[in-house]
């Protein structure tokens, strides 16, 4: 007996339907399976999600385990591994909850300090931002509020677990962290210097003097304070400041000088 293509093509869809539908409630079925499975199991399948760097079912393996086990020897470290899935999956704001949860729980436990260092990082704007380099943003235009968050939680580091591995690291960071600010209360003095504030302009980099002694960004802080003086008309604290800078940034101090010589009709 011979059936009409129209049919025989129904047939072949229908049955194609049914082995798609078969093969999803195969893949549900073992998901569910797994989902219901022990601490150690639940363990073991987010480890090994993660090391493949599937961190998207890590995530959902570690979630259900902290869940279902709060109280579990596998737990606590599945609260730390949460943490470094969540940062390494994109979900920063994630990452920074979790950290700041589990230094609540347990702010005794010997890898606080890892909790820490992962918020500090997942915190830290640097210059490495695709976007920033693409679009030429200025890094001390920038909102001060994560640079501020992450210096805090790497300093906390420093202070607190000096020997730690993670706080070399942290002290670099808490190095570029320091000039960012101060390159930001400069970009704020400079506002102020350009509009003819002078005073708010000293006060701001005097600020930055104070609070960042140390960074390059402070030579600068040094020059905005030296040009309000002498714009003010204030020429022995601007010689003040010219010697510190001149003690504390040799280089910058040239530079400052050479620019004061170069006669005003000059353009090259």
């Amino acid at each position: 007996m011979r059936f009409p293509a129209a049919t025989s093509r129904t047939t072949v869809l229908l049955a194609a339907l049914l082995a798609t539908l078969a093969l999803l409630a195969g893949c549900a079925g073992k998901e569910t399976r797994d989902m219901k499975s022990g601490a150690d199991q639940l363990y073991e399948r987010a480890q090994a999600a993660m090391e493949s760097s599937n961190y998207r079912n890590a995530i959902s393996y570690y979630e259900a385990l902290t869940a279902r086990f709060p109280f579990s020897n596998q737990a606590k470290q599945a609260q730390l591994d949460l943490i470094y899935c969540y940062y390494k999956n994109g979900e920063r704001e994630s990452a920074i909850d979790a950290a700041n949860q589990f230094e609540r729980e347990n702010p005794t436990h010997p890898r606080v300090d890892y909790a820490l260092y992962m918020r500090g990082l997942a915190t830290f704007t640097g210059e490495s931002n695709a976007l920033t380099r693409f679009f030429r943003v200025d890094p001390a235009r920038r909102p001060l509020d994560r640079a501020l968050e992450s210096f805090s939680a790497f300093s906390q580091l420093v202070q607190r677990y000096p020997g730690s591995i993670y706080a070399p690291d942290a002290r670099q960071r808490m190095v570029f962290l320091r000039n960012r600010l101060a390159e930001h209360e400069n970009y704020v003095a400079r506002y102020y210097y350009t509009r003819g504030a002078y005073l708010a302009a000293i006060s701001r980099a005097q600020f930055a003097v104070e609070s960042y002694s140390g960074a390059p960004a402070v030579a600068d802080s040094l020059r905005i304070i030296i040009d309000s003086y002498r714009a003010l008309g204030m020429a022995d604290l601007a010689e003040d400041s010219r010697r510190v800078l001149a003690a504390s940034f040799p280089a910058a101090a040239e530079q400052q000088a050479s620019e004061e010589a170069r006669p005003w009709y000059r353009f090259w």
